[in-house]
């Protein structure tokens, strides 16, 4: 006859399921940081490029310029409680080395490593080094040095370490459960962006609708393709001029381009499904099932639709959906609620007793 569990039994095996699921959650944010802060990296660069290339500017032409990326990331209302102005010098500065703002380069990289050190068993020694090596980089870098030494320098080595630590976690991780939380935890916060960095241009980076088509219109749209690493694939793929369609149908639809939205959003669901250990063509939870309709739905979307819609209701729509889903796993496989390790015996006492009495 079995033994009931005892109140030891239920204490370790309900800790050794927070455990894994904390373990996932460390792998996940630990890979949603250091592509998040790539992308920031990405975002400033290049806009104090686009302010190099139109020269000597005004301090409104400033705000104008800058004021859509923080909006982008929405810390607009904490940057102004820290500075007065938005300028170059202090939305860089906000963007990159201010701990108090979360989104920062020096936060997130901070919050990947932090990640990463409560999983050092289950990472490799080589994927630790990468992100320890970049903590202590931005650590020891002051915005007065960046600016003197050239900050495009800076911005790249930071993208030279998120690349460097994606190639080694390729290289050196087992393809296991961690694998896919990280490369899912990758995929959404690359999606996420993407569709931030088109709603900023289309929206408000554009001061005049009589500057559509005009230079600074292209100008913007290339700065847009460059953010995303997109400006080489865009040309192979059209030999045209950069278009504002086209780009929008290059980030969104081609899914050979891997920080286009399509390619991400498919493989946040190839990922999703190992995780939930679900053949490829079932969705059994109602989280899986709404994505997997949006997603069906995406691919018989066209550029004209989404412009007929508005680009930005079809932005705010596709980064709800991308909100639920990762909310959907986050809650399902990572977030370990609190044991009541009583109702806990309780609960297998009584299955005990059912199988005794059948």
């Amino acid at each position: 006859m079995p033994q009931p569990f005892s109140q030891e039994q239920v204490a370790r095996h309900k800790q050794a399921n927070i455990m894994l699921s904390r373990v996932a959650g460390s792998l996940y944010w630990m890979s949603r940081y250091l592509e998040r802060a790539e992308n920031v990296a990405r975002l400033v660069d290049v806009n104090l490029q686009i302010l190099l290339d139109f020269g000597q500017v005004s301090d409104e032409t400033l705000k104008e310029h800058w004021l859509p990326i923080l909006r982008s990331t929405d810390d607009e209302d904490l940057f102004f409680q820290l500075y007065e102005n938005a300028d170059s010098e202090s939305v860089t500065e906000f963007l990159t080395f201010r701990p108090e703002n979360p989104n920062s380069l020096f936060s997130c990289i901070s919050s990947a490593r932090e990640n990463a050190r409560q999983v050092r068993d289950q990472i490799s020694s080589e994927m630790w080094e990468v992100l320890n090596e970049a903590y202590h980089f931005i650590k020891s870098a002051d915005a007065t040095r960046v600016w003197h030494d050239g900050a495009s320098a800076f911005y790249d080595q930071i993208k030279r370490y998120s690349h460097l630590f994606q190639g080694i976690t390729v290289s050196t991780f087992s393809r296991s459960e961690g694998f896919e939380f990280i490369q899912f935890g990758k995929y959404l916060e690359r999606a996420d962006k993407t569709t931030r960095l088109l709603d900023m241009k289309y929206h408000i980076l554009l001061p005049k609708v009589t500057d559509v088509g005009g230079a600074v219109d292209a100008a913007q749209w290339h700065a847009v393709l460059r953010s995303a690493s997109a400006v080489e694939a865009y040309r192979r793929f059209y030999v045209a001029d950069i278009l504002f369609a086209k780009v929008i149908e290059f980030l969104i639809f081609q899914d050979s381009f891997p920080r286009s939205l399509v390619f991400c959003l498919q493989q946040m669901d190839h990922f999703a499904h190992l995780i939930a250990d679900v053949p490829e063509d079932e969705y059994r939870s109602p989280g899986e099932r709404r994505f997997g309709k949006f997603l069906n739905n995406l691919h018989f979307t066209t550029v004209q639709d989404i412009i007929q819609q508005g680009l930005h209701e079809f932005l705010m729509e596709v980064q709800d959906e991308i909100g639920a889903f990762g909310s959907h796993l986050y809650n399902t496989f990572m977030f370990a609620p609190p044991v009541d390790l009583q109702a806990e015996i309780r609960f297998h006492q009584q299955q005990e007793q059912q199988q005794q009495a059948c």
